[in-house]
């Protein structure tokens, strides 16, 4: 999806499209965000209906991965019932008569706050909630925690929105020295248009770009 221009201005710059030609699976992870019904399931209150489109490859890419021994971490946002601890984007971005039912359903305990049930989770994964766009700003989620826990410096980046909180976590964990992946197969946005933006992106200034399948042929 990445447009011409963009690919020759990325090889004029640093002399080959990808930044990784090998990745350690010890030190990598899938991060797979906010997978969840609020944002996948049909009608849901902030759906994306092209996550749905991407749940295949992400069960195809997660169960290669788990072989691998490479950990998959499932990120889920999760909100006060009412909004409060996030007044910033409730109060400013989401209309009054919307507020109630969007915040709900990204609240603990809510059936819609829960990881979409078509995708396929492991009892060996591991799972953290933010309440941030990022899960890597502060003190966000535990997926910083988790990662150095884990000895992990390689974040293979699935989910949606892509150019939202896919986006923000790229660009706090590169700024926080990780390396990125951005998984161009595993990420939806509400439109092609705001996905390849994101994208290209990533490619210029944060991280490496790549589908499930070119991951896994690198993967050591």
């Amino acid at each position: 999806m990445i447009r011409e221009e963009i690919v020759e201005r990325v090889l004029a710059r640093r002399g080959r499209l990808h930044v990784f030609e090998r990745l350690d699976a010890r030190r990598s992870a899938l991060v797979v965000i906010d997978m969840q019904n609020a944002f996948v399931a049909q009608g849901a209150p902030v759906e994306v209906p092209m996550a749905r489109a991407i749940v295949p490859t992400i069960n195809r890419l997660a169960a290669e991965l788990r072989k691998l021994r490479v950990p998959v971490i499932w990120v889920c946002h999760q909100n006060e019932a009412d909004g409060r601890d996030w007044e910033r984007f409730f109060g400013a971005f989401v209309a009054p008569q919307a507020r109630k039912r969007a915040a709900q359903a990204l609240s603990a305990g809510d059936p819609l706050q829960r990881i979409y049930p078509e995708l396929d989770v492991a009892p060996g994964d591991l799972a953290t909630t933010k309440n941030r766009y990022s899960a890597l700003i502060g003190e966000s989620s535990g997926l910083g925690s988790i990662l150095k826990q884990h000895g992990i410096d390689t974040l293979l980046i699935a989910g949606t929105k892509t150019n939202v909180c896919c986006e923000s976590t790229a660009r706090d964990a590169m700024m926080l020295d990780y390396n990125v992946v951005m998984l161009s197969d595993c990420t939806a946005a509400l439109s092609a248009e705001e996905h390849r933006a994101t994208l290209e992106n990533v490619i210029q200034q944060f991280g490496d770009v790549m589908s499930a399948d070119e991951v896994l042929r690198i993967l050591q």
